[in-house]
């Protein structure tokens, strides 16, 4: 814990799952807060099919692959296997950490954006673009398609294919509410928009809709920030940078502000 505790004994709700938390529940304790590890997301390899066989079998004809996130990278070795960087594409990501991922399994990454969004990877990476370019994204069953429809319109042949499913743990309803009903939460962190779905329906099936007005709210991007405006949430807080790290600074920086009488 850092001498100054900047969060001051702060309850946060980590809402990843036991496999993402730990490095996200560190920072928290890092800088004085306490981490409520709540999962509100948590993922599944699809079963094997014919399609993802054949993606397999044709991995060395495709010229990059596109991994999103921490979930695809993981998920996609987990299916795939061990390779040999000779029998990977060029590796393309979005995220700073995405990339220290995928660097720690061994493999170069040949690009990332300065913006950690989909939009922002699109505007920075279209220059590559070549007509008739061969690019392979595995993704979530719930991630967004923007990249696939913008490369391809631009002339790239994009294969998309879902490696894993995305839902609520089921666990994860009754401990929230408690938490909430004692106003045991002080910072609420959403890591993607998913989250934001699954923790309103949680707030809907037990009507605790009041229970989160004193909450202060952070969102680490733009697309989750739109995503809470939707419930008619307040979002207090969205880093310039979308990193957990840049998030939970800002929350600090909010929270050392002056108070307006």
């Amino acid at each position: 814990m850092m001498e100054s505790s900047p969060l001051k004994g702060k309850k946060i709700l980590v809402p990843r799952g036991k496999g993402q938390a730990k490095p996200f529940s560190d920072l928290v304790r890092q800088y004085g807060g306490v981490p409520i590890e709540i999962p509100l997301i948590s993922f599944r390899p699809v079963p094997l099919s014919d399609e993802l066989s054949q993606i397999i079998n044709d991995l060395h004809t495709y010229d990059w692959i596109i991994l999103t996130s921490n979930v695809a990278v993981n998920t996609f070795f987990s299916i795939f296997g061990k390779k040999s960087q000779e029998q990977l594409p060029k590796i393309a990501v979005i995220g700073a950490r995405t990339k220290e991922v995928i660097e720690a399994r061994g493999y170069k990454v040949e690009f990332t954006p300065r913006e950690y969004v989909a939009e922002g990877f699109v505007a920075e990476f279209l220059p590559l673009v070549k007509p008739g370019m061969k690019v392979l994204i595995p993704k979530g069953n719930l991630a967004r398609d923007y990249i696939a429809q913008s490369l391809s319109e631009a002339g790239a042949e994009v294969t998309e294919t879902i490696i894993y499913e995305t839902f609520a743990p089921e666990e994860s309803k009754s401990l929230l509410a408690e938490y909430l009903r004692k106003e045991e939460l002080e910072v609420l962190t959403f890591t993607s928009p998913s989250t934001i779905d699954h923790f309103m329906e949680i707030i809907e099936e037990y009507q605790l809709q009041d229970k989160i007005k004193n909450c202060l709210i952070a969102c680490i991007g733009p697309v989750s920030v739109n995503n809470a405006i939707h419930y008619g949430l307040k979002v207090d807080v969205c880093p310039k940078d979308y990193t957990v790290k840049d998030m939970l600074l800002a929350v600090i920086n909010l929270l050392n502000q002056p108070k307006t009488t």
